[in-house]
């Protein structure tokens, strides 16, 4: 473990990365859009080295996406794992919305697609049952347009029922942003860490105004108070811009880390995967900065 790699970890069109780890290992996976197979399934040791095992979506009649437009098609998917089985919920965009694969290998095969209810982009899944407390109960979340010409979104929260791979009682609505007129908040991960819920979104859209901000709660359903901080990641202005859609994984020593999506100026190569190492500062997340050495 390098701890934090200023490269791309995976280069080129690997956007929107979630991770979780399994005992000794890690598994990523990342949006595609409209290409087929759709949803790579990486694996690391280290969180640095990975190595492709397969997709989550690789059979025409599993999904269809004829028809989807570039840069549509799915968007932004998390990957959890949960009492032997991983879950991965995903939105087709222009198609029927949020769905959830399921599968005991993350190489394969994955089930077919169970759609779930609900508006927006940008689902997660909150599995409650970690060493650091919560009731057992898992959540799904996800985010959706309130203005689209102001870029206003909310963050929504529904439960999720793992074994009937469906949603089920209220939703509650648990963010909108950092601030007054904040712009496209996305991207929701919820994480419990020292007994506390912790919210990690992306902000201000996916160009140079990328960001990361943080909330929490003491109850999972909120309400939400912001980092005084916050961004915890502000805009990068450096060699790697763009920087946020950051996830979280902790180490098997206790440190943690985050991958996110970063873009090399100057490159055609898109939104790649960074790891960003993390520290914290009163209970919040500090966010090594991405940097480019040039050695890819």
């Amino acid at each position: 473990m390098t701890g934090f790699c200023g490269d791309p970890v995976l280069a080129g069109f690997r956007p929107d990365p979630s991770v979780c780890r399994v005992g000794a290992d890690y598994y990523l996976v990342t949006s595609s859009f409209e290409w087929f197979p759709g949803l790579p399934v990486f694996h690391s040791r280290d969180l640095v080295n990975w190595r492709r095992i397969g997709s989550a979506l690789d059979r025409a009649s599993g999904l269809d996406l004829a028809g989807c437009a570039p840069s549509r098609g799915l968007f932004a998917p998390t990957i959890r794992h949960h009492e032997g089985l991983f879950h991965l919920v995903c939105t087709l965009m222009d198609g029927p919305g949020h769905f959830v694969v399921t599968a005991t290998d993350p190489a394969g095969p994955w089930s077919r697609p169970r759609w779930l209810d609900g508006e927006g982009f940008d689902p997660s899944l909150f599995f409650d049952d970690g060493p650091d407390g919560g009731d057992g109960r898992a959540w799904f979340t996800a985010a959706r347009v309130v203005d689209e010409a102001a870029g206003r979104t909310e963050i929504w929260m529904r439960e999720y029922l793992p074994r009937e791979r469906r949603l089920t009682g209220p939703e509650y609505v648990l963010w909108a942003g950092s601030r007054p007129g904040a712009r496209w908040s996305e991207a929701p991960h919820l994480y419990r860490i020292d007994g506390t819920c912790l919210l990690l979104t992306a902000e201000g859209g996916t160009d140079v105004d990328h960001s990361v901000v943080a909330a929490r709660a003491g109850h999972v359903t909120g309400p939400y108070v912001g980092a005084p901080g916050n961004p915890v990641l502000p805009p990068a202005r450096g060699p790697v811009t763009c920087t946020g859609h950051a996830d979280l994984v902790r180490t098997p020593d206790g440190e943690w880390r985050a991958v996110l999506l970063g873009v090399r100026p100057g490159s055609a190569l898109g939104r790649e995967t960074f790891l960003s190492r993390i520290t914290w500062d009163d209970g919040w997340p500090v966010f090594s900065p991405a940097r480019h050495t040039g050695r890819r």
